[in-house]
């Protein structure tokens, strides 16, 4: 029988967070609270920098921005947020760094769950992605509904099941 296999990867969309970053400057720029305010959302490389006038307004403008990435299905769980500081002309600002593929630690959590669940299946490490190999679907299904219900850092995808 053949083996059936799926690689465990943590990927954000870049072009669907970009589309999100749009959508939410646009909001902030038709939001009566935001009337002359100094808010903005950049993108560079990994880090979206998050600028206000106060830090109140800066949880809102993050808030408007998580609630876009969720409506555009961007995980919002790959989001690792930096310190406050200041910033020029009375401003404040907050780095959010973007977490891709699955780091060693989270990898090895991720075999020590589908070794301990008893599963006829075998898990490795490539990269930044895990390979699950099995000869039932049956049981390779049951994985990434374990995995799905685990309560992990990082958001995961299921890709290339066959």
């Amino acid at each position: 029988m053949a083996e059936n296999s799926f690689d465990i990867v943590s990927k954000v969309d870049m072009q669907e967070l970009n589309n999100a970053i749009t959508q939410a400057e646009r909001e902030i720029e038709t939001r009566f609270d935001f009337k002359n305010s100094k808010s903005s959302i950049t993108l560079e490389k990994d880090d979206i920098v998050v600028v206000s006038d106060d830090e109140y307004k800066l949880k809102s403008v993050i808030d408007i921005l998580q609630s876009k990435m969720i409506k555009r299905g961007v995980p919002i769980k790959n989001m690792e947020f930096g310190k406050l500081e200041g910033a020029s002309a009375g401003t404040v600002r907050q780095k959010i760094k973007l977490k891709q593929g699955i780091e060693q630690d989270i990898s090895k959590k991720i075999n020590t769950l589908i070794r301990d669940s008893k599963l006829k299946v075998k898990s490795q490490i490539q990269g930044d992605s895990i390979r699950v190999t099995g000869k039932s679907l049956d049981d390779l299904q049951a994985v990434m509904a374990m995995l799905r219900g685990a309560d992990l850092q990082i958001d995961l995808q299921f890709t290339n099941y066959r």
